[in-house]
């Protein structure tokens, strides 16, 4: 009974769930992660048609600014070659299946939506790859002097995605360690209670 005890409330420390919720939630953000990165491309070069239009101011600190992106997120490794779209795209597919079984089996709601959300947003890049040879990169965030790189919808959601994970892991390890240390302080204090009601 104690054991069921600690084993529920580490399931809630940890935000962990049945099989089937995780893997439900992990679709759910899997599509939209897909559907809104698309779209927002879409939208941007044939509604908006931001490559005639090169950068457009949005609000202080926010513009649309089209760049073609070679290279990864945030434009790291660029300058790889011919070969970069093929080694870019190899590597993102077999990320996105190791992030979609981490999705299938996990039981951690926080896990499951994370590594589905990165899954999605690393899809939504290789398809740009698959159809112009680049990323398609328009948000560009600035201010005070400060530039950060070009991004789309898809790198926000790797980024949070990635962060989310860390964050619970984190969150997680501490909570499990400290459901453990309690676990043996109580079986030090039954322990020590039944030793006493023996010497009475």
């Amino acid at each position: 009974m104690q054991r069921r005890g600690v084993d529920v409330t580490r399931a809630k420390l940890t935000f962990s769930f049945g099989r089937p919720a995780t893997l439900i939630a992990g679709i759910i953000a899997f599509v939209i992660v897909l559907c809104a990165d698309q779209a927002s491309k879409w939208w941007i070069l044939d509604v908006f048609n931001l490559p005639l239009k090169g950068s457009v101011v949005i609000m202080p600190g926010l513009d649309f600014t089209m760049v073609w992106n070679h290279a990864v997120t945030f434009g790291m490794l660029g300058g790889i070659g011919a070969y970069g779209p093929l080694i870019f795209c190899t590597v993102a597919l077999l990320a996105v299946l190791a992030l979609l079984w981490q999705t299938l089996t996990t039981s951690r709601m926080v896990v499951a939506i994370a590594s589905a959300a990165i899954a999605g947003g690393a899809v939504g890049n290789v398809i740009d790859r698959m159809r112009f040879g680049a990323v398609v990169d328009f948000i560009h965030a600035h201010a005070f002097g400060w530039s950060w790189y070009v991004f789309n919808v898809a790198d926000s959601a790797i980024v949070c995605g990635v962060i989310a994970w860390v964050i619970e892991s984190i969150w997680s390890d501490r909570r499990e360690a400290g459901a453990g240390n309690d676990a043996g302080k109580n079986s030090l204090h039954s322990s020590g209670s039944a030793t006493a009601s023996r010497d009475h």
